[in-house]
């Protein structure tokens, strides 16, 4: 490939990711209107996820830096993963299941973010530049 086509890949990965990044923000901020913002714990931490996901995806697009790409891999590792607690053993009371079509756009969105986040740090080299120089 040459470095034109490898630029483009990298642009369209960030705006994949914002786009993922933004979907699970927007889930989260209708599950909050639609009456999660009254559960104690979980409605906060609703409004932070439609926060945080709309700040990631901003910085995705405007910041040509590693540290977007930790967020956004960071918000879908956690967001995802606080899901699957609410679905297995349950989290701060709620006990969530893959019934509707919320759970599964936001999941879906959260893997995406997580896969596209990873590609990205090896595409855009950050890994090579934290690499101890060999003798």
């Amino acid at each position: 490939m040459s470095g034109n086509e490898d630029r483009r890949d990298v642009v369209t990965a960030r705006f994949l990711a914002a786009a993922a990044a933004l979907t699970s923000a927007a889930v989260h901020l209708w599950l909050w209107f639609d009456g999660v913002r009254h559960q104690d714990v979980i409605g906060p931490a609703f409004m932070m996820n439609a926060i945080g996901g709309a700040v990631i995806a901003v910085l995705l697009l405007t910041w040509k830096h590693w540290l977007p790409l930790l967020l956004a891999i960071g918000f879908g590792v956690s967001t995802l993963g606080a899901f699957i607690v609410s679905t297995t053993v349950g989290l701060f009371g709620i006990h969530a299941s893959w019934a509707g079509w919320d759970e599964w756009v936001s999941a879906v969105s959260e893997v995406i973010l997580i896969v596209v986040g990873l590609w990205l740090v090896r595409a855009e080299g950050w890994l090579a530049s934290v690499r101890a120089p060999q003798h």
